[in-house]
């Protein structure tokens, strides 16, 4: 498999240096990608890097993953109007274990000759004083160079600390330590990453006291909706890959609703389909769109792979019971094992015993018991079954019902639902 060629098809090619192309054909090559561990962890904005190491890896090249325990302390003011907060290192720690983790979901980690990776800046600048940096990097790059950058140009207006004016230097100095001991020849990241990324190059060229390059950079470009919005945040924020902060779930339902005009992108970013199977599912979907062939292929393949197969198993299952066809017979299979796993990310509200029995009718039920959850008001609830959108177990209701009639599935389970899209577990 050809890198560059599988990056072009698939429109994961931003920019890169003069010379990357023709060194990757040349030799099998080590390349890495630094993630700061900024939250405990990553999430689908990171995925699209992730998968350039991916189809790096798959391409015969080395795979480098950088966790940035020293960069991390600083933050990167990379796409940023403010100064990030800093964290302590224990928080810092904690992170750097939920992203290890995650990274070796993706990346194979064997002893094969280009088996990937794990690198934590913080096991060299640990060791560096900050007399010996400004000497070993600090002298090599004009504040004339560093400023001309676009992530520093963009803050001068609005303030720029010294701290983070010095990130792309400490991350150029990665750079160059992984060029000099683990004999990385290219640094790659996301499009707003390319001013700290030729930073590096030009302190190793500048280091090795050499005319031409012999390190490179490429970036992807930052993944946007059609609109020109930014992609990877749902309605409760960033859509992360750690089930306990995303559930599968949630992560399924999140792909599952895509844009039509989002999907072609999608599909090529972040599945391992071939250019043939997404052709393919491109024409199916075509002659059919509201059978979002795309979208349950991308969130198959995304969901399995972050997940597993059980977690997409579990969210499709989910899913059948939320918004497909499913009927009482089928909560009435579903184990109490699996109820808690399977509608994790689903809101829900819990009620007493003692507070079902004080509860006069349906109306109540809905709205009292519920928290204002899903019906704010006695009134809300009460035209809502005049009109007969609320389902209780999957079956329609109304006024007549009686509270002795409701069946509670594994005997502390009500699954209310309004409409089609809105729904919420009672629990008992």
């Amino acid at each position: 498999m050809d890198f560059i060629e599988e990056l072009r098809w698939r429109g994961m090619l931003q920019d890169m240096m003069p010379g990357t192309d023709e060194q990757l054909r040349k030799e099998s090559t080590a390349g890495y990608i630094g993630f700061d561990p900024t939250a405990a962890s990553l999430h689908i904005g990171n995925l699209a890097t992730i998968m350039l190491l991916v189809h790096f890896q798959r391409a015969g090249h080395k795979p480098f993953a950088l966790v940035g325990g020293a960069t991390g302390m600083i933050g990167d003011p990379s796409g940023r109007s403010t100064e990030r907060d800093f964290l302590s290192e224990e928080v810092l720690r904690h992170n750097q274990e939920g992203i290890r983790s995650q990274l070796t979901r993706f990346l194979t980690f064997d002893s094969s000759a280009n088996s990937a990776e794990m690198v934590n800046n913080y096991d060299w600048f640990k060791g560096i004083s900050f007399l010996d940096f400004l000497r070993e990097a600090g002298t090599h790059l004009t504040v004339n160079y560093m400023v001309a950058k676009d992530s520093v140009k963009k803050r001068l207006e609005t303030g720029l600390s010294f701290t983070e004016f010095s990130y792309q230097l400490l991350q150029g100095y990665d750079f160059y330590w992984l060029y000099k001991n683990k004999g990385v020849r290219l640094q790659m990241g996301g499009s707003d990453q390319w001013g700290n990324i030729t930073t590096g190059t030009e302190l190793i060229r500048r280091k090795e006291g050499r005319e031409e390059y012999h390190a490179f950079a490429l970036t992807t470009p930052l993944i946007t909706k059609a609109d020109g919005t930014k992609f990877g945040k749902s309605a409760g924020g960033n859509v992360w890959l750690d089930p306990a902060m995303t559930s599968p779930y949630q992560f399924y339902q999140f792909w599952l609703n895509a844009n039509d005009a989002d999907c072609p992108r999608l599909i090529r970013v972040f599945t391992l389909l071939s250019r043939e199977e997404i052709e393919e599912l491109e024409r199916q979907h075509a002659e059919a769109p509201h059978l979002r062939i795309l979208q349950k292929a991308i969130a198959e393949d995304v969901t399995i792979r972050v997940h597993s197969q059980t977690g997409y198993e579990l969210a499709v299952k989910a899913s059948e019971v939320l918004y497909g066809k499913a009927t009482i017979d089928t909560l009435r299979t579903i184990q109490a094992d699996e109820f808690d796993v399977i509608f994790e990310g689903v809101p829900q509200t819990q009620v007493t015993r003692a507070d079902l029995e004080a509860c006069k009718d349906i109306i109540e039920l809905l709205s009292v018991t519920t928290q204002g959850e899903i019906y704010a008001s006695k009134g809300e609830a009460r035209r809502a079954l005049a009109q007969n959108a609320v389902s209780i177990n999957k079956q329609k209701i109304n006024d007549t019902t009686v509270l002795s009639e409701l069946e509670w599935l594994q005997e502390r389970y009500l699954i209310v639902s309004k409409g089609k899209k809105n729904h919420l577990i009672q629990r008992i």
